[in-house]
């Protein structure tokens, strides 16, 4: 009996278009490299998703720390929310993460162990929650940085002639 390919494919869709991107750490990308990755959940307050929503918040200088077998977003800058005036939050307060237990012993543990760094890469809505990509990274020395950006522009160019050629 054939599988319909068609039908696996639409739900991969759906799920794609159901991710509303809040904001992506191109930073990251350039200072860090990316060893792992892994989607968690984040404990946040009822005026932080709306100013989410809103899409205002910096996640340039967040990292992620394990404390006490629990792992905490720290440096995430949501800004308040302009119309929760009492029930407002503090917007460079520390957020939990949700992860399962046997996540945290092998993703967070994994960057204490050997020296590596918890980074968020991007945070988005799925079906109505928000969640954040962490990453496991080990930083870039300078030479690398170099390296990576030489070899992008040599792809850029032949990307161009390739298309000249074509045309």
């Amino acid at each position: 009996m054939a599988k319909n390919k068609g039908a696996a494919k639409s739900k991969k869709d759906d799920a794609e278009k159901n991710e509303k991107l809040i904001a992506n750490n191109r930073k990251a990308r350039h200072e860090y490299e990316v060893l792992d990755t892994l989607e968690c959940g984040i404990v946040l307050q009822g005026s932080e998703v709306k100013s989410l929503r809103q899409g205002r918040m910096s996640i340039d200088e967040a990292y992620g720390r394990v404390d006490r077998g629990e792992v905490w977003l720290m440096g995430l800058d949501i800004q308040e929310y302009s119309f929760a005036n009492v029930q407002n939050h503090d917007p460079r307060r520390r957020r939990k993460l949700l992860m399962h237990r046997r996540e945290i012993k092998k993703f967070a543990s994994q960057a204490y162990e050997k020296n590596l760094t918890l980074v968020p890469l991007k945070m988005y809505f799925t079906r109505g929650r928000a969640k954040v990509l962490m990453g496991i990274c080990r930083g870039k020395k300078q030479y690398d940085k170099r390296e990576t950006k030489k070899k992008r522009d040599v792809q850029r160019d032949i990307d161009r002639a390739m298309r000249a050629r074509n045309n």
